[in-house]
């Protein structure tokens, strides 16, 4: 059998991608942790760290940014051998996040019970969520240097050092659980805490190795970074506005499948956490297009950036393949996560029509990175605003909506016209960032 010979672009594009799924990996178990932990302590701490998750979760979305613009300003920098340039979006970026991060500071410590009132927690719930979310807080800054941190070393194609640093987040964390949670007697706080002091860290880290590396230059004038700041601040709205569409239409999705009944909301969410474990892999292929496709794009060599996209999308496509073949065969092992034949029931099927689902959205998910490498945020906000369109219209005027099967086939509407969406513009926006 003859061996399977990588060329160079495949071996840029799996050395990116394989340390960065480490990473992908990686970011859940601090609330894996901290809920094994937590369940020890009580119902009441797990219902209050349940509801915290929920409103962390929504702020990780809207600030995840700070990695997926910096990445690319930074890679396209690069790719002009503009390292000057390249500082100064690092040197920004992280302005931006001292900014940012004593204002949410601030706002969350005094907004804290309003938030957890919002989520709907009462008595000893909310009196524990708030005390947790208060404590989280106090390490806003440190989370978005890790997110600033992870940008900056991917635009530089270097996602060795950000898996580093999850790790090291990771077991400091794993290792301060149980001293402060028990050991200390501090109960739902000290996992708040030892979190907290594990993201700052973190922070810390990527900090010093920034400095180090001379990879971040700082103005002392503030009208000096305003361009890199605005820069960031605008493409971060359109990528925010691009998420804010992707949940909406999610969210759609499960509250169709919460009409339907328990048994079909249970089916609904069992389906879908697998669905999102399954698209790591995907995310991975997306993080390493944002840099390469950043790097060329600088170069101005559109020749270039089409070979390196054809490569990226000939992976996603394998990748597509297989996860929905394992998800589609490995189906009815759902029945083993769940005590309800009923909920299993609806959750087989489902799953079936989530696993095709894969073959698209992996492809999707690589445009995503390719798409943020040309910094056509704007063409991403649009793709994914009509697809939810799609979506809602289908789950509020069509059959679709009265059955779990039909939601599932509504979500893949979405990624199909995300897909068809960005392929149209795809020739337009290399040519536009090659030129720029």
């Amino acid at each position: 059998m003859r061996r399977l010979r990588l060329g160079a672009t495949d071996r840029a594009i799996l050395g990116l991608a394989i340390p960065a799924l480490g990473t992908i990996a990686m970011d859940p178990l601090l609330t894996l942790v901290d809920t094994a932990f937590v369940a020890r302590v009580g119902t009441n701490a797990l219902a209050a760290l349940g509801v915290d998750a929920a409103l962390l979760s929504f702020a990780f979305f809207a600030f995840n940014f700070l990695a997926f613009v910096t990445t690319p300003l930074v890679a396209r920098a690069m790719g002009r051998g503009d390292r000057e340039r390249a500082a100064g979006v690092v040197g920004s970026a992280i302005v931006l996040v001292v900014a940012l991060g004593v204002a949410m500071t601030a706002l969350v410590f005094v907004l804290a019970p309003l938030l957890v009132s919002l989520m709907g927690a009462e008595g000893e719930v909310a009196r524990l969520a708030v005390s947790y979310l208060r404590i989280r807080s106090l390490a806003t800054t440190a989370v978005l240097m890790n997110l600033t941190g992870h940008g900056a070393f991917r635009g530089h194609k270097d996602t060795r050092t950000p898996f580093r640093v999850a790790v090291a987040i990771n077991v400091v964390n794993l290792l301060l659980d149980p001293l402060l949670i028990f050991g200390a007697g501090w109960g739902l706080q000290g996992a708040a805490a030892a979190t907290a002091t594990a993201q700052w860290v973190g922070a810390a880290w990527f900090f010093l190795l920034i400095r180090q590396r001379g990879m971040a230059t700082f103005s002392r004038r503030l009208r000096e970074s305003l361009p890199e700041i605005l820069a960031l601040g605008r493409n971060g709205m359109l990528l925010t506005l691009r998420t804010a569409f992707l949940l909406l239409g999610l969210a759609v999705a499960a509250s169709t499948a919460t009409r339907l009944g328990p048994s079909q909301i249970a089916a609904h969410q069992l389906v879908y956490q697998v669905w999102i474990f399954v698209m790591m892999v995907a995310d991975a292929l997306e993080i390493a297009g944002q840099a390469l496709v950043g790097e060329e794009a600088g170069r101005g060599d559109a020749g270039r950036v089409y070979g390196l996209v054809r490569r990226l999308l000939g992976w996603s496509a394998v990748v597509g393949i297989v996860q929905a073949a394992v998800v589609v065969v490995a189906r009815p092992l759902l029945q083993l996560l769940t005590d309800d034949p009923e909920v299993a029931g609806l959750a087989i099927p489902a799953a079936g029509v989530a696993g095709l689902t894969l073959m698209i959205g992996a492809v999707v998910f690589a445009l995503d990175g390719v798409f943020s490498g040309l910094l056509a945020f704007g063409t991403m906000a649009a793709s994914t605003g009509l697809g939810c369109a799609v979506t809602v219209a289908l789950l509020r005027w069509s059959p679709l909506r009265e059955s779990l099967d039909g939601v599932w086939w509504a979500i893949g509407a979405l990624v199909l016209v995300r897909g068809l969406v960005l392929a149209f513009r795809y020739r337009s926006a290399v040519r536009v960032a090659t030129a720029s």
